[in-house]
């Protein structure tokens, strides 16, 4: 979606120095929006109006769809401006407001979405709200302009009624937003019940969970790996393994480049919501990269090469590092998802008579598609495998292969020809981390040296550009290449406790990774800020906002603590594994005394969430199950080797940390680690060995494969 609307006409709104690509397309509009500000508020409140607030993204199509048919529509524009201030919020810009409208939207209507409407008094508590609102009646739903001259009219002459359900409705966000629950016991049979219930849901016959529309769950799937390889759990192995199979297959999988779209509207996982989101894909690169350690799956390690191709040649910053937020579904609001899918007329036109024989089977491109818009569009997705194909047309999978090979490179060519759907290039400070997580697994179990350097330039562009060397993270590295116009520059938007926890985890793995002592020291820096800024000493856990930020705004005066994966792994369980596993390389037990209270208050209630808890299931495992530490000491293959067994097979609480023989010195590594190393002397004439430790207690050195194999098979596991 271009969001270039320099060429229309009319004056800029309030909006004219936004930095943020989904209100910059908002900026002509006739309507007079108003960013989220304090002063949006106190205008609402000096002229006594009620506020319409807007919540979408410039990946959101529907949001389009109600911007071109409403906002865009002067009569419309004319009742906004007349009757409310209006405030238009980008979701991934504002996380924190995003939630909890969603909140209250929920409450009202029963669902939620973008985009979001909502219908607020003066100081932002919401007495109505909805989704998309066509501009006429239809779809079963209300008109716009309807909609907006009944809601003024109750602000207008039925205030007390509208007064009323915005506390009704505050009440329900603070309830429904501040989970607590203790008293349950925190143990593997926790843990357990959160799988099966997951397990529970899952769809045998075209993997995932539930029915359409379907949405990938990484952190689910992750904990579904995690008992499986570490407790003989085999349904939730058959889960994992049918899942990632049937997405990479499917059309939710972009066949072409790689990557996947956000969602599958239909069970099969065959015709997508076309938008790719960077948080998507860093979560699924670490389930591909899992599955592949586990399994050997060699389809598992090809996505994984897959996605980070997409990710190298499309959504990041080559010469400064960064991951680019999204890439939208659609060129304009006349296509469905039109770039990404084929005619058969248009795969003849690229491609070979012999190619075409070949494709059209694999991918399944026929005269009649799957696309509603218009039937003749093919969603590409492989109905049959390269042995299955080769055995209908009486070809040998080699040839069959090459077509295949030479088909994509063709296809993919003629589709670069198009019109490129839009890419927002900002860097969101969480989201980026989550990449740097993923680019380091991937790098270190598929040896990617390329892919580990590109993941360290990006964590040091985030902790230059996004950080004070002290407490003050932002959620925002930097805005598109347009941003702001040369106005001044937007204003720092304070970190949430994503941002925190997931830079935390990055800094973690950039240490493990680089050995560098400042990426370590970094880490305690934002732990010990992300405790002083979010947990909540009195009552545990943590917050999603810090606890210092001035007077809150609206609906931010909900306090909410979040526990559910939705759709990014839950902050609360995402900043507890990071300080279990801090706590591990530092010796720090505030850090464990911190993350065990914050599990400890969701304990009692946690397995009722079950595919939305996978990440609380995965934090519950790090504390549960003794830590498992493989560190291998040397520089050259024997090393390799060594590291290589020690990465073989998933599990949430085991660390391979490879070490340089030069850094076998005090101050040189964390403290608890060196205390490790140190007091253990390293075998005569040895060029690499492994210590094998679980909890505090450590195996001698060994040098053998053998000797570390069988060690890592015959140790039990203990819970604590």
């Amino acid at each position: 979606m271009d969001t270039d609307t320099s060429s229309n006409p009319g004056t800029a709104n309030g909006l004219a120095n936004a930095a943020s690509s989904y209100l910059r397309s908002a900026r002509h509009q006739p309507v007079q929006w108003h960013a989220w500000s304090e002063a949006a508020f106190a205008t609402a409140q000096g002229q006594n109006k009620p506020i319409l607030l807007d919540i979408g993204a410039v990946w959101c199509h529907w949001c389009h769809v109600m911007d071109r048919e409403s906002y865009e529509d002067a009569e419309i524009a004319r009742v906004i401006n007349e009757h409310y201030v209006a405030i238009k919020v980008d979701r991934d810009e504002r996380p924190d407001v995003d939630a909890r409208y969603q909140a209250a939207v929920s409450a009202i209507s029963g669902q939620g979405g973008w985009p979001l409407t909502a219908f607020l008094t003066p100081d932002g508590r919401p007495y109505f709200g909805g989704t998309y609102f066509p501009r006429e009646d239809r779809y079963g739903r209300p008109g716009f302009g309807r909609v907006l001259l009944t809601m003024a009219q109750v602000w207008e002459q039925r205030r007390e009624e509208a007064l009323d359900s915005a506390a009704s409705v505050m009440s329900a966000i603070e309830h429904n937003e501040s989970f607590s629950g203790r008293g349950g016991e925190l143990a593997t049979t926790l843990v357990d019940k959160i799988a099966d219930s997951i397990v529970a849901r899952f769809d045998s016959r075209n993997g995932g969970f539930g029915s359409q529309p379907k949405f990938p769950h990484p952190a689910a799937l992750d904990l579904l790996l995690q008992v499986a390889v570490n407790r003989g759990n085999q349904q939730a192995g058959e889960a994992f393994v049918v899942t990632l199979e049937k997405m990479a297959r499917g059309g939710v999988y972009d066949q072409l480049a790689g990557g996947f779209h956000r969602y599958s509207v239909d069970e099969r996982w065959v015709v997508p919501h076309f938008e790719k989101m960077l948080y998507d894909n860093t979560e699924l690169l670490r389930n591909y990269v899992h599955g592949f350690q586990s399994f050997v799956h060699e389809d598992f390690r090809q996505t994984a090469l897959e996605i980070v191709a997409w990710f190298d040649a499309v959504m990041t910053d080559r010469a400064r590092g960064g991951f680019y937020a999204s890439q939208d579904a659609d060129i304009s609001l006349d296509d469905d998802g039109d770039y990404f899918t084929w005619t058969l007329d248009e795969a003849q036109a690229v491609l070979e008579s012999d190619e075409l024989r070949v494709a059209s089977l694999y991918w399944d491109i026929g005269e009649m598609g799957d696309m509603h818009h218009n039937p003749a569009r093919n969603v590409l997705h492989r109905k049959f495998t390269v042995q299955e194909v080769a055995k209908q047309i009486g070809a040998s999978e080699e040839d069959v292969q090459r077509a295949i090979d030479s088909s994509r490179r063709k296809l993919l060519a003629a589709r670069a020809k198009r019109p490129t759907p839009f890419i927002d290039r900002t860097l969101y400070t969480g989201w980026n981390a989550m990449a740097v997580t993923a680019y380091l697994e991937t790098a270190r179990t598929l040896r990617l040296d390329h892919v580990r350097d590109f993941a360290l330039l990006t964590l040091k562009r985030l902790l230059a550009e996004a950080w004070d060397g002290a407490e003050n993270l932002h959620h925002v590295i930097s805005y598109g290449d347009d941003s702001a116009g040369g106005s001044p520059k937007p204003e720092k938007i304070p970190g949430t406790l994503d941002d925190y926890a997931f830079t935390l985890h990055a800094c973690i793995d950039a240490w493990m990774a680089s050995e560098e002592m400042s990426f370590y020291e970094s880490a305690l820096k934002l732990a010990d800020a992300m405790i002083a800024l979010f947990y909540d000493h009195t009552a545990g856990a943590f917050y999603d906002v810090a606890t210092t930020t001035g007077t809150p705004l609206g609906a931010l005066t909900a306090r909410r603590k979040p526990l559910q994966d939705t759709p990014t792994p839950a902050g609360n369980p995402t900043a507890a594994s990071a300080l279990i596993r801090l706590e591990a390389i530092s010796g720090r037990t505030n850090y464990r005394e911190v993350a065990e209270d914050t599990l400890e208050s969701f304990a009692g209630i946690v397995e009722h969430f079950g595919l939305y808890a996978g990440s609380y299931g995965l934090a519950a495992e790090r504390l549960v199950q003794d830590p498992v530490q493989i560190i291998v000491v040397g520089s050259d293959r024997e090393a390799d080797q060594l590291e290589a067994l020690g990465r073989a097979h998933f599990s949430v609480n085991k660390s391979v940390i490879r070490i340089s023989p030069e850094r076998l010195a005090p101050g040189a590594l964390p403290n608890a680690l060196s205390e490790t190393v140190l007091n253990l002397p390293a075998p005569k004439n040895a060029k690499a060995w492994a210590i094998v430790c679980r909890g505090r207690t450590c195996l001698p050195p060994v040098t053998d494969p053998e000797v570390l194999l069988h060690a890592l098979e015959e140790a039990p596991l203990r819970t604590r």
